[in-house]
């Protein structure tokens, strides 16, 4: 991507935000790699100077890096005035949005980028924020040949680019693949800064906006390549597999349920998008994220009573956001999780994949070929995330040659499926592996 003509390579928009912070740290440690051949100027924006000034400043602490504050730009701006986001955008050749929750604050910024020729990342795990973007934006991103690329954070980059990774990893035709996440944590568990909880509760609460949209957009269907694949059930549960999605994972040996964040959505306008413009093969695809044994399954349904009962209304709502720590029992909390909470945090995603080998034909057959992989990475939230929306950036200015030809809003899948993404993620920390593979 040209990038002569603008100041800053990157700008984090947000810095001083919770994630913010986090990705800014991310942006100096890339700044730094000793692999760069080339300089990288970047700045922070948000609406205070100085919040922007200590995140800097806590970053140089914590990095060992005392001139880092004189190295990068600060730029002064507000989601409320539009002149200010243009004046970020025409400064940066790809901004990084980390203001959420992204169906309040992510439009006005896009429509910026665009406006002003800049590229927009973000890290937006909700489905109707990203498709409605999608459905109004494509088409004038790819006028102004810029990419507007939503849910690159730990939503969705792993479940997107590991759809990909397993069907170029087997040898023949991919037909469907389930993922079960695992999240992993120290003795002092697990914690999630309450801006996630947010934009779960609205989200839930605007479902029906969201089948809305589908409707207008009246896609056609995807052709569906071997057996469909169906939803998971547990045989344990019985009389409560319809009420509560809940199954027995035999491979994983634990208990899980489908995975409600943006996953499905993306990967799902990824394989469209691979299947009409570049010909390639759907691939079905469902979500699971595991809980464990019988007690956490108990827990869990007393916590999702709790959440589907209030999201429903406008004061159950608020009651939802203003006591996350009370009705999530622990797992959300305003201030977010501790460093070492953070530090003592991974997770492993495992796809189990089926298809077909070479010269087998998928209209009768039986799948006969089945593979496993896993993507692995440190805490999701705050260091995965942060690593993967800066390597997207960095893919976007060093690998343009192998991105869509237009701009155009697009899912991480869709945009860097046959870029060096993958490759760079597995130098950072989050890694791609194939586990197994076999004819059946």
């Amino acid at each position: 991507m040209a990038t002569e003509q603008r100041p800053f390579h990157l700008v984090v928009f947000g810095a001083s935000g919770f994630t913010g912070q986090f990705v800014t740290e991310e942006v100096a440690r890339e700044q730094v790699d000793p692999e760069r051949s080339s300089r990288l100027p970047w700045a922070v924006a948000g609406r205070s100077r100085e919040k922007l000034q200590r995140v800097l400043e806590k970053a140089a602490l914590k990095l060992g890096r005392p001139t880092l504050s004189s190295e990068v730009g600060i730029i002064i701006c507000d989601i409320a005035n539009p002149a200010s986001l243009d004046e970020m955008a025409k400064q940066a050749t790809v901004v990084l949005n980390c203001v959420g929750p992204y169906r309040f604050y992510g439009e006005p910024v896009i429509k910026a980028c665009i406006e002003n020729g800049a590229s927009c990342i973000d890290i937006s795990g909700e489905p109707q924020f990203l498709e409605l973007m999608q459905l109004k934006y494509h088409e004038k991103a790819a006028d102004k040949g810029v990419y507007i690329i939503g849910s690159s954070g730990f939503d969705s980059i792993p479940a997107d680019l590991g759809v990909i990774y397993t069907r170029n990893k087997m040898n023949g035709t991919l037909t469907a693949v389930e993922s079960f996440l695992t999240i992993h944590s120290g003795p002092e568990g697990l914690s999630i800064h309450d801006g996630t909880w947010k934009s779960a509760i609205y989200g839930f609460g605007d479902q029906s906006n969201l089948r809305k949209l589908r409707n207008v957009s009246n896609l056609k269907p995807v052709p569906l390549i071997g057996p469909k694949l169906k939803r998971r059930k547990c045989k344990i549960f019985i009389g409560l597999s319809c009420r509560w999605p809940i199954s027995y994972c035999r491979e994983l040996k634990g208990y899980s349920i489908p995975f409600m964040g943006s996953d499905v959505s993306v990967v799902r306008r990824t394989q469209r998008y691979l299947y009409e413009n570049l010909e390639e093969s759907p691939v079905q695809y469902a979500a699971y994220v595991t809980v464990g044994g019988i007690t956490s399954v108990i827990k869990l349904m007393f916590a999702g009573l709790f959440f589907l009962f209030f999201v429903r209304f406008g004061i159950g709502r608020q009651l939802l956001i203003k006591f996350p720590w009370f009705f999530s029992f622990g797992y959300f909390s305003k201030q977010g999780p501790t460093q070492k909470q953070i530090d003592a945090a991974s997770f492993t995603l495992t796809f189990f994949g089926q298809g077909y080998s070479q010269g087998t034909g998928t209209d009768k057959n039986k799948p006969n070929i089945k593979i496993c992989t896993q993507v692995k990475g440190p805490e999701a939230g705050y260091v995965a995330t942060p690593i993967a929306m800066v390597q997207a950036a960095m893919t976007l200015l060093s690998d343009a040659s192998h991105l869509p030809k237009a701009g155009g809003v697009f899912t991480p899948g869709a945009a860097f499926s046959k870029t060096k993404l993958i490759d760079r993620l597995n130098k950072h920390g989050i890694e791609f592996s194939v586990i197994s593979s076999s004819e059946v």
